[in-house]
């Protein structure tokens, strides 16, 4: 965590349809060119869920290149190496993972999964922005972390206290 380029941060979900696409951009917003936010599912629903892009339209996040895909694209030749990895569901954090190169940090950052969430259209909505919101959070704590003076025990500790927040 020494160099001047850009982190790059992996978001995982199982479906990769709400939570971690919401974190990928949010956190490639708020990130300012420091990071490079992706976001990956073990088992992708293939679209991303249309109240997860209403919601970042409406956060005035970006929505261009959203989409679902598998975690299989980025453990193949020529991916990112990721410094950062947060399993953003709680289905995600038990899976076994793909072996990452280059070691890269990871915590798990559950959150409860809005596309679940059953009522009116604007109890869903009020999901999706909840979730966002709590996402939101963390990655502004993520991001006031002096990440380069960290050891690594300490960056690994600050990252799961996020995650329970």
């Amino acid at each position: 965590m020494t160099t001047d380029t850009p982190y790059n941060v992996l978001f995982i979900c199982t479906g990769n349809s709400a939570r971690s696409i919401l974190a990928e951009s949010i956190l490639n917003k708020l990130g300012k060119g420091r990071f490079h936010a992706y976001s990956a599912g073990s088992q992708p629903k293939g679209a991303v869920h249309p109240l997860a892009l209403a919601t970042l339209e409406q956060l005035r996040m970006p929505t261009a290149g959203c989409r679902s895909k598998s975690w299989n694209e980025f453990a193949a030749a020529g991916a990112p190496v990721f410094d950062f990895i947060f399993t953003v569901c709680d289905n995600a954090a038990g899976e076994i993972c793909p072996v990452w190169p280059g070691k890269p940090v990871s915590a798990h950052w559950g959150v409860a999964d809005p596309a679940a969430t059953e009522g009116t259209e604007e109890q869903r909505l009020k999901a999706f922005k909840d979730a966002a919101r709590t996402l939101h959070r963390r990655i502004e704590l993520f991001l006031s972390l002096p990440l380069r003076r960290l050891d690594d025990m300490s960056l690994r500790h600050e990252l799961r206290s996020i995650g329970q927040q």
